[in-house]
This record gives C-alpha cells, sequence and structure tokens, in this order.
C-alpha cells in the first residue's frame, strides 16, 4: 500500500526542490461565524476530499476562493492561513471575489453552463456572454495570485496543479506572463463527445486555455478520449494517438487518465475511533435506527446525483416487497447547493415532495420509512454514518467519479456493507464487486435494494474484502505519485 512517506520519497526523487501550488474554486477548510465564534468546516467534495491528505504530506500553497463569512477575519494581510490549523501543514490562501464575480463566474459560467453541458442528465446549459466574462475576469484573478506566489517564492521549480472546470483559462494567463512555469490540470467531471461540447459557443477558447497546460488529466480513459476527439474536431492541432498528447502551436499537452481516490487508512482509522464509535450509537439513538437495515444515501443536493430515481425506486420496493416495511430505513443526508439556480431550486423542491410523500404513504406510528437531513453535516458525522449503515445507494445518472462509494468502502472495517453503485460513475471502472444499476430502470433498481438484504452474509464479506483491497492499493497517495512521475518529464536536470 503507498503511504505518505512514498509520496515524499517520490516527490523528493522525481522533483527535487520545488515550489506546489493547487489551485481550486473550493477551499479544503471554511471559517463560518456561528453566534459570535468562528467554527471551521470541511466542505464535502471530491477534489477537496482527494486533494487535502495530498497537501498535508507535502506542504506547499492551495489557492482558492475564500467563501466564508470568516474567511477574512483569520488570514493575514496577503490572504493567508496556515492549516489544519489544529495542526498546520500547508499554506491557504484565499481569492476573495465580489458577488457580481461569484454570480456570473460560478453560479453562471460554471454551474449553469459547464456543469450541464459535461453532464449527460439531460438539463439545458445557459450560455451567457456576461457570465464567460466574469468566467475569464476571475481566472485572471486565480492567474495573478499564482504569479504573485511565484514571485515571491524562493525556490526556482514550480508546479501549478488547477483543479477543475472553473479553471479551464488559468493556465493561459499565467504561461502569457511566465512560460515556464509547469501547469497541469485536472478535471473532475466527465467530459462529453464532441456533438454535445460543440453547442458551447465557447468552446475554441475553453479548449486553447486548456491546451496551455503541460499536461491534463481525466478520472477514465473515455474522458480522456472524447477530450481528444473534441480538440481534432475544433482546432488546428497535431495529436498523437500512441503518446496520448496534442501539440498546438509548438506546444505539448499530455492527456492522461488517473482515476483518483481517497486517503483509506485514514478513514478506518477515523471510523473505527472511539469518538466515531460513540456518535454512531448516538445517531441510531436519535433518529431511531436500531436494529434497522439502513440504506445510505450521501450526496450534495444535485440533479446529478440520481435521488429523485433512489427514492423512487425505494417507494417501488416497498409496494413490491412489503414484508421489509419498519425493518429498513433509507437515510439520505447532503446539504442543499447552488440554490440560488433554478435547476437546483426544483431538484431540491421534487426530492422534499418525492419524502413527504412516501413518508405519508408508507409510515406507521412507531416507524418511517425516510430520514432526510439537507443540512451541513460535519465529516465526523458522515463517518458515523457511514459506519452504522449496512448498505450505501449510489445512483448518479453521470459523474466523474464518485468518491462516497469509496470512502464507503475504506471506512468498512469489518468487511460488512454492500454498495449500490450506478453504472454512470468513473469508479463503476473499478469497483466491479458493487451491485450495478442503471438508475433510469427503476425495475432493476429495487431488485438491486432487495439483493443487497438477501445477500449471503458470506457473500457480502467476500465482496467487501476485494473492493476494500482495491481502494486500499489504489489510493490517493498512489494517485498523486503517478501524476508527479507524469509531472517529472518535463524537468530537465
Amino acid at each position: 500500500m503507498y503511504t505518505k512517506e512514498d509520496l515524499k520519497n517520490t516527490i523528493v526523487s522525481e522533483l527535487g526542490e520545488y515550489n506546489l501550488i493547487v489551485v481550486s474554486n473550493r477551499e479544503p477548510y471554511i471559517h463560518i461565524m456561528k453566534e459570535d465564534k468562528i467554527v471551521v468546516w470541511r466542505p464535502t467534495g471530491g477534489a477537496v476530499t482527494a486533494l487535502d491528505p495530498i497537501m498535508k504530506a507535502c506542504g506547499g500553497t492551495w489557492i482558492a476562493h475564500g467563501s466564508g463569512n470568516g474567511d477574512k477575519k483569520v488570514v493575514d494581510r496577503d490572504g493567508k492561513i496556515k492549516v489544519p490549523v489544529e495542526n498546520p501543514r500547508y499554506t491557504l490562501k484565499r481569492v476573495w471575489l465580489d458577488k457580481e464575480e461569484e454570480k456570473g463566474y460560478y453560479y453562471g459560467f460554471a454551474n449553469e453552463t459547464l456543469w450541464p453541458l459535461c453532464h449527460i442528465s439531460y438539463t439545458r446549459p445557459v450560455f451567457r456572454e456576461s457570465d464567460w466574462q466574469q468566467y475569464k475576469k476571475v481566472n485572471k484573478k486565480f492567474a495573478d495570485a499564482v504569479l504573485s506566489e511565484i514571485n515571491h517564492s524562493d525556490k526556482k521549480k514550480t508546479i501549478v496543479w488547477l483543479q477543475d472546470f472553473h479553471m479551464a483559462l488559468v493556465a493561459k494567463y499565467i504561461k502569457e506572463k511566465n512560460p515556464h512555469v509547469i501547469c497541469a490540470y485536472f478535471w473532475h467531471i466527465p467530459w462529453p463527445n464532441p456533438e454535445v461540447f460543440r453547442i458551447c459557443p465557447f468552446r475554441k477558447e475553453i479548449i486553447d486555455g486548456i491546451l496551455a497546460n503541460d499536461m491534463v488529466g481525466f478520472h477514465i480513459r473515455y474522458h480522456a478520449d472524447n477530450f481528444i476527439d473534441t480538440v481534432e474536431r475544433e482546432v488546428e492541432a497535431k495529436t498523437d494517438r500512441e503518446r496520448n498528447s496534442i501539440i498546438k502551436e509548438g506546444h505539448e499537452t499530455l492527456v492522461r487518465s488517473f482515476p483518483i481516490s481517497v486517503d483509506a487508512q485514514d478513514i478506518e482509522n477515523q471510523v473505527t475511533s472511539k469518538e466515531t464509535e460513540e456518535r454512531a450509537n448516538e445517531l441510531k439513538k436519535e433518529l431511531s435506527l436500531e436494529n434497522k437495515i439502513i440504506f445510505l444515501g450521501c450526496d450534495r443536493i444535485d440533479y446529478t446525483k440520481g435521488i429523485p430515481e433512489r427514492l423512487i425506486a425505494f417507494d417501488k420496493f416497498l409496494d413490491k416487497y412489503p414484508q421489509y416495511k419498519e425493518k429498513v430505513v433509507f437515510v439520505q443526508i447532503g446539504a442543499v447547493s447552488r440554490i440560488l439556480l433554478k435547476s437546483y431550486a426544483n431538484i431540491n423542491s421534487e426530492i422534499n415532495r418525492l419524502v413527504g410523500e412516501i413518508n405519508w404513504k408508507h409510515s406507521t406510528s412507531e416507524w418511517a420509512p425516510i430520514v432526510f437531513s439537507k443540512e451541513f453535516i460535519p465529516y465526523k458525522d458522515i463517518l458515523a454514518f457511514y459506519r452504522i449503515s449496512d448498505v450505501i445507494v449510489i445512483s448518479s445518472l453521470h459523474d466523474g467519479m464518485n468518491l462516497v462509494a469509496k470512502e464507503y468502502i475504506a471506512s468498512k472495517f469489518d468487511n460488512k456493507g454492500t454498495v449500490i453503485l450506478s453504472q454512470f460513475t468513473g469508479s463503476a471502472r473499478e469497483l466491479q464487486e458493487a451491485i450495478f444499476i442503471n438508475p433510469y430502470n427503476i425495475n432493476e433498481f429495487v431488485e438491486a435494494l432487495k439483493c443487497s438484504i438477501d445477500m449471503s452474509a458470506k457473500e457480502k464479506e467476500k465482496r467487501m474484502k476485494v473492493l476494500r483491497d482495491i481502494v486500499s492499493e489504489n489510493n490517493i497517495y498512489k494517485w498523486a505519485a503517478t501524476v508527479i512521475l507524469e509531472l517529472s518529464k518535463f524537468y530537465l536536470y
């Protein structure tokens, strides 16, 4: 199993003295004012979950949008703070956005244009010139923050590691002012086929921005191939299918697939702690989950996650197999997100309606089939829910990877538990011992719920052991080392 120390050794041997800068929209720690006190929240999401352990292991600087209402109160005059607060391991540098920038860049172009464009969940993308202009403006702001860090660093080598669809133009703006900086980019969501992407009016500029990077990574080979296909159709460039590279105007960009993962050992350590055990027992009592078979859904409230489909399937399951009434509970947790957007307000309303109808239909005086919480849930509570649940249900309509599946598997130290997994997630390529579903096929979904209960304990344990071996072996440190080994090719000694 690859460890933190292995990753550190890889960095030292392959890159020597280096300055690592990670750039993302979402910050790994958010400071919130709550009852005149500042509390620290750890946001959910694949990029944060994956990259925070790497930065703790390697150090460096993480540049992100400061979104918390207490963020400015804790940073120095350069917008920096050492994190995590209880054991500082790296620097978080915050970039400040005004309301117009956040509206156009984040809510507009990132989440009303790129998000639905890249996720095949049949939500129509919106293309507004004003959003595009704000997206470019904010990408320049992030690029300037990076260049400022480079100019003040005493290290000669710099790797800038850009994260996700919010940062498509940052490398271009960096290279215009400092062409010697090595820029790598990881696109955490799916890349659609060329026929889908070609409807974007700004497609050529987006592709040009991405090709300014020295390397572009995707979760799976299919998304990388889609990107290369898109480049071939949209811009003047030479593609090399054997090297998986693209050369445009003399600059080569490597295109790679790196299936992202989690810190499996750290998750297991936290789940097996006395604190998590006690919290798990508290949750069982608070939510009347004792002696129940617990299904768990853990997602942001997002139309790509297939939450209505799983609720409908659970309703049909109770209709078809009424013998399980009062024996099972579906716990759905996940904070509301992007509620200012109509599509997110609509999905939130639909989920509320379904939960209300299903609970009214099936409830008894002492039992409700669905427990639904859309409040922010601390990570330690998420781990407690992993510990007590019997089945995780992941029904994404389209997903880049989905790290909830891997987190859940890492938490199952006793090899108990079952994974129901959408075939439209990136993680489905690796996690072959899961019970696969097409979330659009409700009848199949119902039978998967039944199978997860009826499967023998021996078979469940056998499957979970295989899944745990996969997640443990291909952990976040191995993922980072694989990326770094590719990046090391850009340095000439």
